[in-house]
C-alpha cells in the first residue's frame, strides 16, 4: 500500500501543464473513436479486445510467466495494425459523419419553396400510409447522389404528393425503387440504395421492419441524406438520417423533423458546452433570500 501511495505522489510530483494537456489531448482521441464505433457493431467487439489486453496485462504483470508475456508483447503490435483494417467501415463513415458536420440542405431555396417542399413529403407520406403503401422517399442535401440517381428512373418533375403517390401506388414499375429529391424537383424514381450492414434492424425487438427500411438506413450511413420510409405491411412512417432511424411518426411530426433539417443553422463560434456554459454564467441570477 506505501508502495502505491509513493507512486501516486511521484506522478503528481511530475505532472506539469504540458502533461495535462497530454493526457487530455490522449482522452479526446480515445473519446472521439468511441463516438465513431457509437451504436455499432463493432463496440461489442472493441469492448471484448479491451478485456482481453487488459486481463491479459493484468496477469503477466501479476505472476511472471516469461513466455507468455514475450507472445503477448509481440503480437500487440500486429494487433494495434489489425484495429484500423477490422474496423475500417465504421472509422470511414465517423470520418464522413465530422465531415459532413453541421451541412444543411442545400440553400437558395426560398422559404415559400422549402414549406412546400415539406407539405408535398409529409402529405404525400401520410396518404401512403393510410392506403398501406410502401415507400422510400430519399432527400439529397450536400453529398450528391448521382450514382444513385443513375440506377433508376431520370424523372426531373415538379415534387407533387399526387406524383408520389402515383409513384409508389401498388403494381407500378418505379413502386418498388427509391424516389430521389433534389432540391424542389424530383430527380428520379425506381432507383437501387445500399443496405445496411449495421445490424440495427437486427436488434430491433420488432420485425416489420424490410428491405425498405434497411435501404433507407444504408442510404443515411453513406450520406447526409435523409430518408422517409412508409411501411407496405404497418403503414408505420419512419425518417432515417445519420445512421439513425426515428419511427412512429405522423404527418404533423414528419413536418416538423423535415423542417428542423431544411432550418439553416449558424454557424458556432464555441464549442456547445462553452456556449452553455457562458449562457448560464452569463444569466441573471435570483435575488438572495431575505432573512
Amino acid at each position: 500500500m506505501n508502495g502505491i501511495v509513493e507512486q501516486v505522489l511521484f506522478f503528481f510530483q511530475r505532472l506539469t501543464w504540458l502533461s495535462v494537456i497530454d493526457l487530455l489531448l490522449v482522452t479526446g482521441v480515445i473519446f472521439l473513436l468511441l463516438r465513431l464505433v457509437r451504436g455499432t457493431q463493432a463496440i461489442v467487439l472493441l469492448r471484448g479486445m479491451i478485456v482481453l489486453v487488459l486481463s491479459v496485462a493484468i496477469l503477466t504483470s501479476l505472476v511472471p510467466l516469461p513466455a507468455f508475456s514475450w507472445l503477448f508483447r509481440s503480437a500487440l503490435p500486429a494487433l494495434l495494425v489489425a484495429i484500423p483494417v477490422i474496423f475500417a467501415p465504421e472509422i470511414r463513415r465517423g470520418l464522413e459523419r465530422l465531415g459532413r458536420a453541421g451541412a444543411v440542405f442545400s440553400s437558395g431555396t426560398a422559404p415559400d419553396e422549402i414549406e412546400r417542399i415539406i407539405d408535398a413529403i409529409a402529405g404525400a407520406a401520410q396518404r401512403l400510409s393510410d392506403l398501406h403503401l410502401g415507400a422510400l422517399i430519399v432527400i439529397e442535401r450536400e453529398t450528391k447522389l448521382d450514382e444513385y440517381v443513375e440506377t433508376g428512373v431520370r424523372l426531373d418533375a415538379q415534387l407533387t404528393p399526387e406524383l408520389l403517390l402515383q409513384i409508389f401506388y401498388i403494381n407500378t414499375p418505379l413502386h418498388d425503387g427509391a424516389a430521389i429529391v433534389r432540391r424542389n424537383r424530383l430527380a428520379a424514381a425506381g432507383c437501387v440504395m445500399p443496405l445496411s450492414s449495421s445490424g440495427t434492424l437486427s436488434r430491433s425487438p420488432e420485425r416489420q421492419m424490410g428491405l425498405r427500411h434497411r435501404a433507407a438506413l444504408g442510404i443515411s450511413e453513406v450520406s447526409d441524406g435523409v430518408a422517409v420510409v412508409v411501411s407496405e405491411e404497418t403503414g408505420g412512417i419512419s425518417v432515417a438520417h445519420n445512421g439513425r432511424m426515428i419511427r412512429r411518426l405522423d404527418q404533423s411530426r414528419l413536418h416538423n423533423i423535415l423542417e428542423a433539417f431544411y432550418r439553416p443553422r449558424a454557424p458556432r463560434l464555441l464549442p456547445a458546452w462553452l456556449e452553455r456554459l457562458a449562457a448560464w454564467r452569463g444569466a441573471p441570477r435570483p435575488p438572495a433570500a431575505r432573512e
